[in-house]
């Protein structure tokens, strides 16, 4: 009673209209959606399970179950788990804000009405109570809820217009019509009720462009392909109403199943930390071995002796075993030496850089309303090292507003320069009839850019062949319209140069023919033309090099005239290809094919598709940054070559174009292999063109350096170890005292203005090199940090050593050594990042000075008498006479403040690092040159 059968793997769908019951024995999904990954009861041990399997918060978690084990253990649990809390806390939080948005979409798309056919009347119903097998009702502007069988429409025959955007991004209307049969349903509901018919069709699949199925109703069967259904996210255009049958719904649309899981994508940066962690993870491993080995080798010599020494009556220890629970205390000793806080530091830099992409007014399209929108935080820092561009060019390069330019027609180019137009009112008058010519007023009269008075002539003598080709455009072509919000009819033109492959109608004129007209690219109409068309095909060949020499789309215009006894014939076995259950489209093509032969030509047209405005400034002026454009195009390739040099991707500047004509990967592979042989022996360079991106420094180089100064010293006291650093300083460190300024810097730094970017494209380069954050940088941050580390150790080391106090007793102690160590680590991390900061705000003020005054707020609280006296064991002082006075109750003792020179002198010695003084250089010459720009001069390495 507690399990759900499962379900078998579905072969095919059989849905039955208007019989909910009969089709719930098939165990169809019904409409609601889920995206959401948690639920309240599944969210915490669902989401600790995905944080555990993360490399990081896995070694956090093994640092713990090691810090809880005794013999091995020198910190305390708190500095491990107190990290590791906040970061699973913080990643949880951020995955729960997520799914709580996903539940929130779902919600609202579950929630949304439909008109359902319910018991003889139309009832307002959840889409997530929609159920297969219900007819449903469309009305104009609405989301279609499920994967529907359009059965009636407003429209003649059966017609709707839908919106496919939200599947495939084409903002053009697609058609779709109703089988015959059911047309006749019309918006009568009596009708709608009664309909029962039952549909077989292929099991739920994610190819949007294909459908078969057979409906069975009135002992009759008709075929069913995607011209024929109404798929989930489109939106129903320019259509009052349609009626249809519910066949997928929910999980089993055609929508969701294109969203599967999204594969997680890493870049760059992000396989480079991975493999530098991994490396420094194996030097602690190596660096924990060499230190159980000595610790092996001296126990085996020296530890009984030292323990007799210091009359510790213990029995002699193992020497191997000793070695072996040497190396894990080192392993948690040495564990800041793995820069694990790193992840969290890049996530959060990652998260801010997104929120900036959303809110940059620069990126905001005033034209749409539509600001730039960040889908993803991972992909951020790629948007810095970008080195291929592929465009599509129709609609992304330009307009997608096709213009009727010129045409050939009977061997004769008709065509009229943009600017010369003549007014069509003119034209009409001195016209008999005019067929191509738009009524008085309407739109397409205000907006024409092709008039050719020879033509008109033409047409004016009733020339044939400018009748059947202008008949042709009229009949190969869609029209849409609609009435705007003023009650007059505003048209709606398909481009009638979108199909690449060619379309086809077939007519009977008002003679009785039967004439099959056919419009298509030039490459596959012309092998099918009548081999009595040889010289208009050549004639019309050379007009077709000339449209597409001026960048203009061109189509071959065709036709056929058929016998009424073949014609039968042949949709005789159309009609059962169509009816077909297995490989239909094969069929239907082979059929298509075989009648679309022996063709007559017509001509050719000429489209002219703008580019975009500002193309041809931004490719100019990014081909100077570095990144290869590739375009795709379906045109010729003349009209290819034109484009590339229109939107400066091609120039004039380029000796060499080189032509890949192959038609195998291997043919291509020879092409490319003889034009890279011919450039590299000319000794030229050579560039396809470029796209723009702002350059982003790699911010997570300052994060490693972070971490390699907390590597941590070790003093071996009684033959067990203790670290240098106070326990609760190595807690607080990477969280508290250093996390803010490295945020800071990361979010909010620039070292180039975007003005600056933009000026000077060449900055963009470092990036795509990965000039900035490479392994050669890391390991020049590695040494920087060692020689920080030694420093900060033994100069105070150094300063205590043989030092005695007024009262002639040794100054150096335990906790005065490791607070003089600590705040000139605060003090030095602190300057550092403001050294490396170029861009300052308020928030970096008091993110990096703040952080400093964290630390001395929590110092001299973590080392007050008060906290003391509350929490001996975990703050405790290591004089054990002050500790002893303290527990019966006499005041504490406050330790000699820590010698300011002593620190002056650390951090003094740490800045003037090559590093740091390189740093100081540079910003002393950016506020001594007014225009300063990194990386311009010559001569200046400001990379």
């Amino acid at each position: 009673m507690f399990c759900k059968k499962k379900k078998s793997l579905e072969v095919e769908r059989i849905v039955k209209a208007n019989a909910r019951e009969y089709n719930e024995k098939f165990q169809y999904a019904d409409n609601r959606i889920h995206t959401s990954k948690y639920s309240v009861l599944t969210f915490l041990p669902a989401n600790l399970f995905e944080q555990f399997q993360r490399v990081a918060n896995a070694y956090f978690l093994f640092l713990l179950i090691l810090q809880l084990i005794p013999e091995i253990s020198s910190l305390t649990w708190f500095t491990t788990i107190v990290p590791l809390v906040l970061v699973i806390t913080m990643t949880a939080v951020k995955d729960a804000t997520d799914d709580y948005f996903r539940h929130k979409s779902d919600n609202q798309v579950n929630n949304r009405q439909s008109e359902v056919l319910m018991d003889g009347n139309l009832k307002n119903e959840k889409w997530m109570n929609v159920k297969v097998g219900d007819i449903i009702k469309l009305e104009n502007n609405q989301f279609v809820a499920a994967d529907l069988l359009l059965l009636s429409s407003s429209e003649p025959h059966g017609l709707c217009y839908v919106e496919t955007a939200e599947l495939d991004g084409e903002t053009n209307l697609k058609v779709r019509h109703a089988l015959s049969v059911t047309s006749e349903l019309g918006a009568d509901i009596s009708s709608l009720a009664k309909f029962d018919g039952i549909v077989i069709c292929e099991a739920p699949n994610n190819k949007l462009d294909k459908f078969m199925g057979v409906l069975s109703w009135k002992d009759s069967k008709h075929p069913l392909n995607n011209h024929n259904i109404i798929l989930r996210g489109c939106v129903l255009r320019n259509t009052s109403w349609c009626f249809g049958m519910v066949i997928f719904a929910g999980p089993d649309t055609k929508l969701m199943q294109n969203s599967g899981k999204t594969k997680f994508k890493r870049t760059s940066i992000d396989r480079l930390m991975n493999s530098l962690v991994l490396w420094i993870f194996g030097f602690l491993v190596c660096l924990g071995v060499i230190l159980a080995i000595g610790n092996s080798i001296w126990e085996s010599h020296v530890g009984g002796q030292f323990r007799t020494f210091l009359f510790l009556n213990k029995e002699d220890k193992d020497p191997v075993f000793s070695g072996f629970l040497t190396f894990w205390s080192y392993v948690i000793v040495l564990n800041t030496v793995v820069p694990i806080s790193l992840y969290v530091s890049v996530e959060v830099i990652r998260l801010g850089h997104s929120y900036f992409i959303n809110w940059d007014r620069r990126m905001y399209y005033s034209h749409r309303g539509a600001p730039a929108e960040a889908r993803t935080t991972t992909l951020n820092e790629e948007l810095g090292q970008i080195e291929y561009v592929f465009s599509d060019k129709t609609g992304t390069l330009t307009q997608n507003v096709m213009t009727f330019r010129k045409c050939s027609i009977n061997g004769r180019i008709y065509a009229l320069p943009v600017g010369k137009e003549v007014p069509l009112a003119t034209i009409r008058d001195n016209l008999r009839s005019g067929p191509a010519v738009p009524p008085a007023g309407s739109r397409a009269e205000r907006t024409a850019r092709f008039s050719d008075r020879s033509l008109m002539e033409s047409v004016t003598r009733d020339d044939p062949g400018v009748r059947e080709f202008l008949r042709l455009l009229a009949l190969c072509h869609t029209v849409m319209s609609e009435e705007d919000g003023s009650g007059r009819r505003a048209g709606l033109r398909s481009d009638p140069g979108t199909n690449a492959e060619r379309c086809r109608v077939g007519v009977r004129n008002p003679e009785g023919q039967i004439r099959l007209y056919s419009k298509g690219a030039d490459t596959i109409l012309f092998e099918k033309l009548h081999p009595s068309n040889k010289d208009l095909l050549s004639l019309t060949s050379d007009h077709l090099s000339e449209f597409a020499g001026e960048g203009l789309r061109t189509l071959a215009i065709a036709y056929r005239d058929l016998d009424d006894k073949y014609f039968r014939e042949w949709h005789e076995m159309l009609q059962a290809a169509t009816a077909a259950t297995e490989e239909r489209e094969e069929q239907i093509s082979g059929l298509y094919e075989e009648i679309e032969r022996d063709l007559m030509l017509l001509g050719a047209t000429a489209i002219e598709d703008k580019l975009q405005e500002g193309v041809i400034e931004t490719i100019a002026s990014l081909l100077l940054a570095n990144i290869k454009i590739w375009i795709l195009t379906g045109d010729k390739q003349e009209t290819a070559v034109n484009i590339g040099y229109a939107c400066n991707v091609l120039t004039d500047d380029m000796n060499d174009v080189f032509v890949v004509a192959g038609n195998t990967a291997a043919e291509v592979r020879e092409e490319l292999r003889k034009a890279k042989e011919h450039l590299f022996g000319h000794s030229r360079s050579f560039s396809n063109g470029h796209a723009v991106g702002e350059r982003q420094r790699p911010l997570e180089l300052e994060s490693v350096v972070e971490e390699a100064l907390t590597g941590d010293y070790a003093l071996v006291v009684n033959g067990h170890s203790l670290t240098v650093y106070d326990q609760w300083f190595i807690a607080l460190f990477n969280i508290v005292y250093t996390s803010l300024p490295v945020l800071a810097m990361g979010i909010f730094d620039q070292d180039v203005s975007d003005q600056n970017s933009m000026d000077c494209p060449q900055l963009y380069e470092p990036g795509q090199l990965n000039l900035l954050f490479n392994k050669r940088k890391f390991f020049i941050c590695v040494a920087h940090g060692i020689y920080t580390s030694l420093a900060l150790f033994f100069i105070p080391y150094g300063a205590f050593a043989n030092v005695a106090g007024e009262d002639g007793q040794h100054a150096a102690d335990y906790q005065s050594f490791v607070v003089t160590m600590a705040t000139s680590l605060v003090i030095v991390v602190s300057v550092q990042i403001a050294l490396d900061t170029s861009y300052w705000t308020v928030v970096t003020h008091v993110f990096i000075w703040g952080s400093i005054a964290m630390y001395f707020s929590i110092l001299f609280t973590t080392h007050s008498n008060g906290i003391f006296g509350m929490f001996p064991k975990q703050f405790p002082f290591i004089d054990p006479q002050v500790a002893e006075g303290s527990e019966k109750g006499e005041a504490r003792e406050e330790p000699e403040a820590s010698h300011p020179p002593v620190k002056l002198q650390e951090v003094w010695l740490c800045l003037c690092s090559p590093r740091g003084l390189r740093r100081a250089y540079h910003i002393w010459k950016k506020y001594a040159s007014e225009s300063y720009i990194p990386g311009i001069r010559a001569g200046e390495d400001a990379l």
